[in-house]
């Protein structure tokens, strides 16, 4: 796979408050006043989505999954790669969904059964124009852009510290000083998790930054962080052979090389986000907490994920207080709500440590302690789930 910047495309920032507009049978289910209902099921093989058109504005994916593994729905740009809308982490017999603002043009869905290669049932998706949008008032709009350009900043800032720091690492852990290394390494990743959800709009850029071993398709080769994280803390059995010099130096450069990258896709003049990709950005980044932080899965070798924990945490608060205000209008008891569980979830985190002192290692965890912090992680996810429908009301 090769690196190259993309960016999100831009879009209609408000949802519309009502579309009214007669479509054809094969648009999406859609009654005065409310946005429209796609349901989605995710096979073993196929995306099944309900209807291939939708008017423009607020639409919500009902997402079922039908296998027994997890999966994820992707909505795509025209160009197959981009995302522009996605959710993560949909157990079997579980269903979660995704609402998102959609501006007219062509799309693709697709599911991933696994959480892990292509994607299956990749299908042509239209967004028609509804004619009929609301109209925000100027403090509304005013509003609405300082959320969307603080949070470019905001991502911007991030990766700016992520590419001086992510050399600093590397030039440790090519000159064999693996103590130093091992100490850069969760810190640097706290700038690339803040914005992962971010990253995983650009295509290929984060498989090859941040892909686990068990991620990597089959004859794909395995590059970013996790590589040279399983060569810093090498496992213990038998059978594991360390990089040689060379190996270590062709591993870091394909770093450098796909984070320069990432750098220049955020720092494109086009790079924008729309505010429910940024209320949306805080879900996924919670989901990130769940799947893979507070189960110990993400930094198998090092067990620094508590550190992940707290770059996906305060990314998420940071995605979620752009938009506060805008939410606040339209639901405080949530807003209220969401001000408390973020303050108590990150109250709870706090025990184990922080980035200037280090973080408790997952595997010194007691499983009290791991289902504490996953308790936590639920009373927030809950509320959050609401932010996007709520902001886009």
């Amino acid at each position: 796979m090769t690196s190259k910047s993309i960016v999100r495309p831009t879009g209609a920032i408000l949802a519309a408050a009502a579309i009214t507009l007669a479509l054809s049978a094969c648009v999406a289910n859609n009654p005065a006043g409310s946005s429209p209902t796609l349901t989605v099921d995710s096979t073993a093989d196929d995306c099944v989505v309900s209807a291939a058109v939708a008017p423009s504005g607020t639409v919500v994916f009902d997402v079922t999954n039908s296998t027994d593994q997890t999966t994820e729905f992707y909505l795509l740009a025209d160009d197959g790669l981009r995302v522009v809308a996605e959710i993560e982490n949909v157990a079997p017999g579980a269903p979660r969904t995704l609402t998102a603002s959609l501006a007219p043009g062509s799309y693709y869905t697709v599911c991933k059964p696994g959480m892990v290669g292509g994607g299956v049932g990749k299908t042509e998706f239209t967004v028609i124009d509804s004619g009929n949008s609301s109209t925000p008032t100027a403090d509304e709009a005013a509003q609405i852009k300082a959320a969307a350009d603080n949070y470019v900043a905001y991502v911007k800032d991030q990766v700016s510290q992520l590419v001086p720091g992510t050399q600093q690492f590397l030039d440790a852990y090519v000159a064999g000083d693996d103590t130093t290394a091992r100490a850069l390494y969760p810190v640097v990743r706290g700038h690339y998790e803040r914005i992962e959800t971010v990253a995983e709009s650009f295509g290929t850029l984060d498989p090859q930054l941040d892909f686990r071993e068990a991620d990597v398709p089959e004859g794909d080769e395995w590059t970013g962080w996790h590589r040279l994280e399983k060569d810093l803390w090498p496992p213990a059995d038998a059978g594991y052979v360390a990089l040689t010099p060379d190996e270590r130096a062709s591993f870091a450069n394909k770093l450098t090389i796909d984070t320069q990258a990432l750098y220049d896709a955020v720092h494109d003049p086009e790079y924008t986000v729309t505010i429910d990709a940024i209320s949306n950005g805080a879900i996924a980044l919670l989901d990130e907490v769940a799947s893979g932080k507070i189960t110990g899965e993400e930094e198998i070798w090092s067990h620094t994920d508590l550190s992940d924990f707290q770059g996906n945490l305060e990314g998420a608060r940071v995605a979620y207080e752009g938009v506060r205000a805008i939410v606040e209008r339209n639901d405080p008891d949530l807003v209220a709500e969401l001000d408390s569980e973020f303050d108590a979830l990150q109250k709870q985190l706090a025990a184990y440590g922080s980035y200037e002192t280090g973080f408790t290692p997952y595997d010194k965890l007691t499983s009290a302690e791991v289902k504490a912090l996953a308790d936590g992680v639920n009373a927030l996810a809950e509320p959050l789930s609401m932010l996007t429908a709520t902001l886009v009301a």
